[in-house]
């Protein structure tokens, strides 16, 4: 993983992974490893699709890019909106958050965000067994798992 964060051209967005990778460390209560040669994850779920493929991924990761971090959210974003609105400058996909500045993003709210990726991932594994293809895993809601 040092070798990924050194290999960070930009000095701030250098110092910027290694505080996302500590905060996420701490929020996701595993340590980081390196995925696919340039992604850091956290965690790791198993996923099943129902075309009998499966497999195990990250539950969060982090992606340092030249122009911005990207970060991925493994329960996808549905259902995340009360955060996101809270999180600062960003632009969110169905699974990814993009930043450009960490001194611009509210950490508690990352940190929460993070934490309740996982424990989404968590409550989608317990309910079903394993974890569907994103667009089937049903949105977070406060009191629990939505199939609405």
């Amino acid at each position: 993983m040092e070798e990924l964060l050194e290999s960070i051209e930009h000095e701030q967005r250098r110092a910027d992974a290694r505080e996302l990778v500590a905060l996420a460390a701490i929020a996701m209560g595993a340590g980081p490893t390196v995925w696919n040669g340039d992604t850091i994850g956290f965690g790791r779920y198993h996923y099943r699709y129902a075309s009998g493929q499966e497999g195990d991924f990250f539950r969060f990761g982090i992606a340092p890019r030249r122009d911005r971090i990207t970060l991925y959210v493994m329960s996808g974003l549905r259902g995340f909106d009360d955060l996101l609105e809270r999180l600062g400058p960003h632009k969110a996909t169905k699974s990814a958050i993009h930043i450009t500045s960490l001194e611009r993003v509210d950490r508690d709210v990352l940190e929460e965000l993070i934490a309740e990726c996982d424990r989404h991932l968590a409550k989608v594994e317990a309910a079903l067994g394993a974890i569907p293809r994103m667009s089937e895993i049903p949105p977070r809601s406060p009191g629990g798992i939505d199939n609405g």
